[in-house]
C-alpha cells in the first residue's frame, strides 16, 4: 500500500526552490528511500511521488502564495504562510492517500479518511514547525535565500548549496534520535487492520536505515542516512545541471 512519511518538507522545498524543482527533489528522495532503504516500496513509488512530491509541493506553495497576497510581505506573514502551507500540504496528501486506499480496496473510505485526516492534522503541526524553523535558520545563515529562490528557482548559488548540504549532513548525525513510533499511515494501518497487506521487500541494501556490516546501532543508522543524503544530493545536482543546460541550449 501507499507509504506516507512522518515529515515530508515538500512545502519547504517548494517555498525555497519553486514547485517544479521541489517535485524533482522529492522524487529523488522518495526514489532513494524505496531503492536504497526499502522504505515505501517499489510498486507504489508512483503514488508516493504523487502524494509526497507533487501534492505537497504544489499545495504548499499555492497556500503560501495565497496567504502572502492576503496578508502582505512582512516576516510574520511569511512565516505564518509557510506554516499553513506545510500543514495543509500534509493534510491534503493524507486525504489523497486515504482515497487511493479506498479505491484499491485496502481500507473503506469511511474508515480511512477520518483516521488519516485526524492523525495527519497533528503531524502537520510538526511539519509546519519544522518548516518555519528551517526557514528561519536558512535566512539567518544565508541572507536573501528566499528571494533568490523566488526569482530563480533551481539556480542556486554555491554558498546556498553548500549550506543546505551541510545542514542536511548535520541533521543526519541526529538520525538515531528519530522516533521509533510508526508513521501516520503505518499507525492507521495498525488501527484499521491492513498493515499485514504490505509485502516484504524483494531485496535489501540498507534495510531500515542501517548498514548490514556495521553492528553498532547508532553508527549504522548515521552512516546509512549520510550515504542516503549524499546520494540524493548527487542525483539532485545532476538533474539540476541537466535541466539548466537544456534551458540554456533551448534559450
Amino acid at each position: 500500500f501507499v507509504e506516507r512519511d512522518e515529515f515530508i518538507d515538500g512545502a519547504l522545498a517548494a517555498i525555497l526552490l519553486g514547485p517544479w524543482a521541489a517535485t524533482l527533489i522529492m522524487t529523488a528522495v522518495i526514489a532513494m528511500q524505496g531503492l536504497l532503504f526499502q522504505d515505501g516500496g517499489l510498486l507504489v513509488m508512483g503514488w508516493n511521488i504523487l502524494n509526497m512530491g507533487v501534492i505537497t509541493a504544489f499545495v504548499g506553495i499555492a497556500t503560501y502564495s495565497f496567504i502572502r497576497r492576503l496578508t502582505g510581505e512582512g516576516r510574520r506573514s511569511h512565516l505564518a504562510a509557510a506554516f499553513t502551507g506545510a500543514w495543509l500540504s500534509v493534510e491534503v496528501a493524507a486525504l489523497a492517500t486515504a482515497l487511493q486506499l479506498a479505491v484499491s480496496g485496502t481500507s473503506p473510505i469511511e474508515l480511512g479518511l477520518p483516521a488519516m485526516a485526524g492523525v495527519h492534522a497533528l503531524i502537520g503541526i510538526g511539519e509546519g514547525v519544522i518548516t518555519v524553523g528551517a526557514l528561519i535558520l536558512l535566512e539567518t545563515t544565508s541572507s536573501g535565500v528566499l528571494a533568490k529562490g523566488e526569482s530563480a528557482p533551481g539556480r542556486r548559488g554555491a554558498n546556498v548549496i553548500a549550506v543546505g548540504l551541510l545542514l542536511a549532513l548535520v541533521v543526519a548525525l541526529f538520525s538515531p534520535l528519530a522516533s521509533s513510533h510508526p508513521d501516520g499511515l503505518e499507525f492507521v494501518a495498525e488501527q484499521k487492520g491492513f498493515l499485514d497487506l504490505a509485502a516484504d521487500p524483494s531485496y535489501e541494501i540498507l534495510p531500515d536505515y542501517t548498514v548490514p556490516i556495521i553492528s553498532n546501532p547508532v553508527l549504522t543508522t548515521i552512516v546509512a542516512v549520510v550515504l542516503g543524503t549524499l546520494l540524493v544530493f548527487v542525483v539532485a545536482w545532476f538533474v539540476g545541471r541537466g535541466t539548466t543546460r537544456s534551458e540554456a541550449a533551448g534559450g
